[in-house]
């Protein structure tokens, strides 16, 4: 048993004492002491270095692997606020691009005025593309992704589904699916490739989202044994980069935007690799500095480039 002072940083909690065998014992006695839900607990300590930096305790660690290994230890308590459910945040945010995609497609007519609402065949298969991309986020949502954090703050939920309600969602849908029978104007039309170039694209993009998947799985089976540990994935797109998945991910949009040759395509596939580069970036950070030696040379996201 450890024998911990407990100092609130936020006004709601209230300081106390308490001898706790793990640290999820002691977020649970905070939690019931200040009749609190425990996703919304974070506590810190001081290390030793006077720094007055506060570092994160791990509470899937013990306290020694979290250097608490004093009898007597002082930890820090702040109040997250209202939490929401990581998958639950991943659902609501996939679920705007396949409310938004099939609204504008089948009842937009009149925003173009359009009196026949019909549309090319290269718009009618980005329709198709949309709707089994994000239906496959939602299918590994549910059955494959795990998540080293429970909840994260529930007023983040707006800000992360900017991204996907008007990003993929309504700036897509309303540039892709203007009526063929509209004047383009603002509203530019998309490409009405040839066959032959239509079946390429449409593979390149099967080939790009599949790959994306296969990388989804390995990440599942390294935490097939239930353990939230971080450990160094191997395999199809990892012996080349640290993050495959997004770069098969980025290829998929660039086969979309080929497809349908259309200017908010484009600026969609710069943000969202952009955004994707962003954390790869520090996932590869992360690695390198957890592992050390021990972890492969590999470049970031872009194999043989960066």
């Amino acid at each position: 048993m450890v024998s911990v002072e407990i100092i609130p940083r936020s006004k709601n909690l209230a300081k106390a004492k308490t001898s706790a065998a793990t640290l999820p014992d002691l977020i649970q006695f905070i939690a019931k002491q200040n009749k609190i839900n425990p996703n919304r607990l974070r506590l810190t300590h001081l290390p030793d270095d006077k720094s007055k930096k506060h570092v994160p305790v791990n509470v899937e660690k013990s306290f020694a692997e979290n250097q608490l290994d004093a009898q007597t230890v002082t930890v820090y308590v702040k109040d997250l606020g209202p939490q929401i459910p990581w998958r639950n945040v991943f659902m609501t945010e996939y679920a705007g691009p396949l409310f938004i995609h099939p609204l504008i497609y089948f009842y937009g007519g009149r925003l173009y005025g359009s009196t026949t609402n019909a549309h090319s065949a290269t718009q009618t298969t980005a329709l198709v593309l949309v709707m089994l991309h994000f239906l496959k986020r939602e299918w590994e949502t549910v059955y494959v992704h795990s998540f080293s954090l429970a909840t994260m703050p529930a007023f983040n939920i707006f800000k992360n589904s900017f991204h996907y309600w008007g990003l993929s969602g309504v700036l897509l849908g309303l540039f892709i699916y203007a009526p063929v029978d509209t004047d383009s104007g603002f509203f530019t039309h998309t490409a009405n490739h040839s066959t032959l170039v239509q079946v390429l694209l449409v593979a390149f993009w099967a080939y790009a989202e599949v790959s994306n998947g296969v990388t989804h799985l390995t990440f599942k089976h390294l935490r097939s044994d239930g353990s939230k540990d971080h450990k160094i994935p191997y395999g199809y797109g990892f012996d080349l980069v640290s993050c495959p998945n997004y770069f098969f991910e980025s290829l998929a949009w660039l086969a979309f935007s080929l497809l349908v040759n259309n200017w908010s395509s484009y600026l969609f596939l710069v943000v969202s690799t952009g955004q994707m580069w962003l954390w790869a970036v520090k996932k590869h950070q992360r690695y390198r500095k957890e592992f050390g030696a021990t972890y492969p040379r590999r470049k970031i996201m872009v194999p043989f480039v960066a």
